[in-house]
């Protein structure tokens, strides 16, 4: 997974029109996840699976906050990742992390010192791609894409190969733990006729 942890002035704004919503509570922890998916790029029915399940992951996570997502194709995604990355051609996902940096340090705060404050781009071409590789369901991508983007916000990162290995992990137990199952790693299924 190529994605991109990125702190900008200028994120794109995600708004309300057209999206899908939901609040997850937790044993105390609250979280509302907002999906805006104005090409309508993600059937109905999934688009609303996706925000449950979204809000699943938050809280199973821990986290608190406000998670806005925004549902975008190959051609915007790839316009953003050159505008906010510099990096040409599309990707996966984009999280852009709109905590305030504690002062004087100029880095984030922990996740147990704020709120979530996170816009996420999700490309579903690429989720089609990779979804009809790994045999998931397009949404099943997608919410990995969305998870992938919370943990960077809660410090997790994927830079380096033992880093990436850990976090991928880390996806696919939370995905497990709230009934999805892993999608990065999908157990191998056995070969037709075989005994399981």
């Amino acid at each position: 997974m190529d994605a991109s942890d990125i702190e900008t002035d200028e994120p794109p704004r995600i708004g309300a029109a057209g999206r899908e919503h939901g609040r997850a509570v937790r044993a105390g922890v609250s979280a509302d996840v907002d999906i805006l998916d104005r090409d309508d790029l993600v059937p109905a029915a999934a688009r609303r699976w996706l925000v449950e399940r979204s809000r699943a992951a938050v809280a199973e996570l821990n986290a608190r906050g406000e998670v806005r997502v925004a549902v975008v194709g190959d051609k915007q995604m790839a316009a953003a990742h050159e505008r906010y990355s510099g990096v040409p051609g599309t990707t996966d996902v984009l999280t852009f992390n709109l905590r305030a940096p504690v002062k004087g340090t100029g880095l984030t705060p922990a996740p147990a010192d704020v709120d979530l404050d996170v816009d996420i781009l999700v490309c579903a071409d690429e989720a089609r791609r990779q979804a009809s590789a790994r045999a998931v369901p397009l949404e099943h991508e997608l919410l990995l894409y969305i998870v992938h983007g919370v943990l960077h916000c809660l410090g997790e990162d994927d830079h380096d190969e033992d880093a990436a290995r850990r976090m991928h992990e880390l996806e696919d137990r939370v995905l497990s733990a709230i009934g999805v199952g892993a999608v990065y790693a999908p157990a191998p299924t056995a070969p037709e006729g075989a005994a399981t």
